[in-house]
């Protein structure tokens, strides 16, 4: 329990001690302007690995922030997207409900702003060989967007994310590597919605996989998502860290150091 209790310690610490590290970056698409962060790793390297991260539905928020300085002090520059824009970010559950519903329906525009985020990572030195993608609940719905859409990325990374896409939608060849972190008992996929998943993933002659973690709902990687598995959404410390190891044997898989 040491190790997992540290674990947890160390993301809650992020806040007041390393997001100072964190660098806000002004960017836009067309005239909505975007507001993202960005950390370059903490130590330097000739192939430059690179992360974009597609945060939760109410934007930018604590958990994405401190798996961002996580992920820098392993050697990764990290830019963390703004999808909603300057003026819109949700303030709460009901506006957030809203504004990743429009995204999710309109995929192209979530794929266009996911694009432009990218595009500002690469503008920002990063190796464009050489990135990956992860996102959490709307941003993990958000990396499959990406890989659907043929995004240039090595690798995507959906933590506690939707899977559906609409039947309508013709299944296109996913080129990507795609990791699924997967609450066992998450009450908002359903079962149907991961067998057409994971069907799309074979049609599209995908390299995935898929792992679920055990007593986890959704949101099993946030901090401040509660403890009552009841409510659908809640933490789970030790899902969490076991999802982050897998992360980190993913992006040792499909990144160059």
């Amino acid at each position: 329990m040491k190790i997992i209790q540290l674990f947890v310690l160390g993301i809650l610490l992020n806040t007041t001690l390393m997001n100072a590290q964190l660098k806000p970056i002004k960017y836009s698409d067309g005239k909505q302007v975007l507001n993202g962060l960005y950390i370059k790793a903490a130590e330097k390297s000739s192939e430059n690995p690179s992360i974009l991260m597609l945060p939760a539905w109410l934007g930018i928020d604590n958990a994405s922030k401190g798996i961002a300085e996580n992920l820098a002090k392993l050697g990764y520059n990290v830019f963390i997207a703004d999808i909603y824009g300057e003026g819109n970010v949700p303030k709460n559950t009901s506006e957030a409900g809203k504004q990743a519903g429009y995204y999710k329906t309109n995929y192209n525009a979530y794929q266009k702003r996911i694009d432009i985020a990218l595009y500002e990572l690469i503008k920002l030195g990063a190796n464009q060989d050489n990135i990956a993608a992860i996102g959490y609940c709307f941003g993990g719905t958000g990396v499959l967007e990406a890989a659907r859409g043929g995004l240039k990325l090595k690798g995507v990374a959906s933590f506690h994310g939707g899977l559906g896409k609409d039947t309508s939608r013709k299944t296109e060849p996913i080129t990507t590597k795609v990791l699924i972190c997967h609450g066992a008992d998450d009450p908002f996929v359903s079962k149907d919605e991961v067998a057409s998943f994971q069907q799309e993933m074979r049609d599209s002659k995908a390299d995935w996989q898929m792992i679920y973690y055990a007593n986890a709902v959704h949101s099993f990687t946030n901090p401040e998502a509660g403890n009552d598995n009841s409510k659908g959404a809640a933490y789970n410390p030790i899902a969490a860290k076991r999802a982050f190891e897998h992360l980190q044997l993913f992006l040792n898989e499909v990144l160059k150091k």
